[in-house]
This record gives C-alpha cells, structure tokens and sequence, in this order.
C-alpha cells in the first residue's frame, strides 16, 4: 500500500488491490451525488418553512415566486453552494465546519427543552414503543449508518492535518463520535417523545412554523448542510478525478498531457450545482433509501474487506487466536454489510414499483 493514502478509495486500493479500488471509487461516486441532492431537499424543506415564518403565512396558504422551493434552492447553490465547493483543498472547510458544530447542538438544545418544558404535551397518538419487526430494526441500520457517515471524508481530512499522528486522530475521532451520539440520540428521543410515531424524519418540520427558536434552529440546519456540502463534494469530486486521469493516462501515457487534460477540465463543481432546480420533493425521492443502504458498504463492506486482506496477508506459521477473531470480525462486517444493502436496495425498488 502506498506510504501516504490522500482518499478513502486510494486506502481500499492499496488494501484490495485495483478491482477493490474501482468499486469502492463507483460507490463514493453514486452515495456522494445521492447525498449531495438530499442535503438540496434539506434546504428547500427548511427554507420553504423558514420564509413562512418570516412572512406569516400559515401552512395552508401560497408562498410567492421567490420563496417557491425550486427557485430558493437555484439560489443558494449558486450563491451559497458553489463558492463553498470551489477550493481545491478540503482544510478551508475546518471555519465553517466549527459555525455547524455549534450549529447543531443548539437544534438538539431546542428539541430537549421543547420536551422537557412544562407546557409539553404527550403524543395525541398511540405510538409504539418498540419495533414492529427485525425487518423494521435492519431498515433503521442505514439509517444510522448514514448519520454516522464519515468513512469517505476522514482520509481527507486526515491528510490535511499539520501532524499527522494516529494516536492524536483517534482522540479527534472519538470525540467526533461522541457528539454525534448525544446528538442523534437527544433529538430523536426527544422528537419521539414529543409528537409520537408521527414525528416527521426532519423533526424540525413537526414543529409550528411561528416558533422562533425552532425558526432559528432552523437556519442552523440550513448552515449545517451549507457546510457539509463541499465536504462530500470534494469526496466525489477527488473519485471523478481520479477515474479521468487514469483515463487519460492510459490512452495518452503518463507526464504533460495528463496534466494538461487535468488542467482544462469544467469544474465539476458547475455539474453538481446544476442538480439543484431538480432537487426533488422527498416525498417523491424514494432512491435514497438505496443511497442508505451504500452507506452500510462504508462502514461494514469495505472495511470488513480490507480486515479480511490485511489478515490474510500476514506471514504466519501458526495462526492465533486474535488472528482468527479478526479475520471472523471481517467476516461478518462483510456479510452484514452486504445483507443490509440487499434488503434496504430491494424495499427501495418495491416502494418506487408501488408508487
């Protein structure tokens, strides 16, 4: 493996070896491009109740022109999105990444006190307290393993590190985990406790339009995404790279003119912008339970694979203990992964086939 890995699919490649490489890199493409159009919905979604708020119109009355979801969304990834996604190197983001941080705890912050505050009420509905069946908790492993996403960008954000010290981006890691644990975990019991087994998957969208906090909490979200945007866009982007100059390479041989066709490509960044005005309504986008679903090949598939390799690869003549636990961890990381991708891939289909 190479001495210095700058992406998620160089690691695969060096572990897996070229035709891993190629399917890890088809993967970061679809789950990047998937992602990026959800995070699109996230701010039509926001926004179209955001500028609600700001104009007092309730949720049965007609917004105007400028605040139509298609036209809001155009917009910001013009002005917004774009720029964002425009530096070459991944460091800029760590500014506005720390805005989100902060962005985020504050929303958690306003779904725990709305459920703790006096004047709560309990769910007007009679929601289930446990899951209806194993299918039910294999459809919420994606779920999780979406909320938990961070396999494809850590590599990047790792090499862009000043010092580079595994022990130090373990602790950088961990922390990031667990904050993301009393994140994910105060919102959604909150938001569970609060309107039930009808609680929206964006819970802010549950809540009345005239709260003001939750009206701040939002615009946080729209941060939150803003910034996390150019983050996977610079995932994708790096894997459409790649794939071009090996092209290239082969067909023209390695040195100037690789560099050069690098050089004068279009941004892909103007690609990308281009999915906003057909960012469609979630309701309508039933794909990204499939986008999901690649999620699990993140975090079970291909690291399982990579375990498996490097096991394998050892020089050993008597194989211990460990040696066998681990190989059988990566085992299982690999069939986990790929059952839960089946199942999530095939509801996905069977939702879209019914309409």
């Amino acid at each position: 493996m190479p001495a210095v890995s700058g992406t998620y699919q160089e690691v695969v490649r060096g572990v897996c070896g070229r035709v891993g490489g190629v399917l890890c890199e088809i993967l970061i493409a679809v789950y990047t491009f998937g992602t990026c159009i959800a995070f699109f919905i996230i701010i039509g979604d926001q926004l179209e109740k955001l500028l609600g708020a700001m104009m007092h119109i309730l949720a049965d009355g007609d917004l105007p022109w400028y605040a139509d979801r298609k036209f809001t969304i155009t917009v910001t990834g013009v002005l917004l999105v774009l720029p964002l996604s425009l530096p070459r190197e991944i460091s800029v983001q760590k500014y506005a990444s720390s805005l989100s941080v902060l962005g985020t705890c504050y929303v958690t912050f306003i779904v725990i006190y709305r459920c703790v505050q006096p004047t709560s009420e309990p769910p007007s509905d009679s929601a289930t307290r446990s899951a209806s069946s194993w299918i039910a908790v294999f459809n919420a492993i994606p779920t999780i393993c979406f909320g938990y996403q961070c396999h494809v960008s850590s590599v990047p954000v790792y090499g862009s590190m000043r010092r580079q010290d595994l022990r130090r981006w373990a602790l950088i890691v961990s922390v990031a985990m667990l904050i993301a644990l009393c994140v994910y975990t105060g919102t959604g019991v909150c938001g569970y406790l609060l309107f039930g087994s009808s609680v929206d998957q964006d819970v802010l969208l549950s809540f009345p339009s005239d709260d003001v906090p939750v009206a701040v909490a939002r615009a946080f979200i729209i941060l939150c995404v803003l910034t996390s945007y150019p983050i996977l866009h610079y995932c994708g982007r790096a894997v459409l790279e790649g794939l071009w100059l090996r092209l290239t390479a082969q067909e023209a041989g390695r040195g100037a003119g690789t560099r050069a066709t690098a050089e004068n490509l279009p941004d892909p960044e103007l690609v990308c912008a281009d999915t906003s005005p057909g960012a469609l309504h979630p309701r309508h986008w039933q794909g990204d339970l499939s986008d999901r679903g690649s999620c699990s090949l993140f975090h079970l598939h291909l690291p399982g694979l990579c375990l498996i390799n490097l096991k394998v690869s050892e020089i050993q003549e008597q194989k211990s203990r460990s040696w066998w636990a681990l190989l059988l961890y990566g085992v299982t990381m690999v069939t986990l992964g790929a059952f839960i991708l089946g199942q999530t891939t095939a509801k996905a289909i069977f939702v879209d086939l019914m309409g």
